[in-house]
């Protein structure tokens, strides 16, 4: 009966230590020029690492500073660039795909006018 109760708490702390070691392999990692998200969601740009602080830069020219718990994901170089700048240069064809589609499309027109002239009026009693 305790059998089941321990095996549950063994695994319970095992899968806590491991998200532990990874955060801290993770913020050891880090380094200046790496993008990043923090446990708020904004995403950054590391200028520089202390001891207990990161320093992000979150706009140009703009610095802040947060504890390296605040970082909750250090991403890839082609991952950040997607984020920050609406998605990466290999979807460009894509994109240009897109466009060549939608000018094939006839513009909708709100026109009362273009309206009336495709039905035909109802008839009266």
């Amino acid at each position: 009966m305790f059998v089941p109760i321990l095996l549950l708490m063994f695994v319970m702390f095992r899968s806590q230590k491991k998200r532990q070691a990874q955060m801290q392999s993770m913020q050891t990692a880090l380094q200046p020029g790496s993008g990043v998200r923090t446990i708020g969601g904004m995403y950054a740009l590391v200028k520089a690492v202390n001891d207990e602080t990161v320093e992000l830069e979150v706009a140009p020219g703009v610095v802040a500073h947060y504890t390296k718990g605040a970082i909750a994901a250090v991403l890839e170089p082609l991952e950040y660039d997607a984020i920050i700048n609406g998605r990466p240069a290999e979807d460009e064809s894509v994109e240009d795909a897109v466009e060549e589609a939608d000018a094939d499309e006839k513009p909708l027109s709100l026109s009362k006018d273009e309206a009336k002239a495709g039905t035909e009026a109802p008839e009266s009693k």
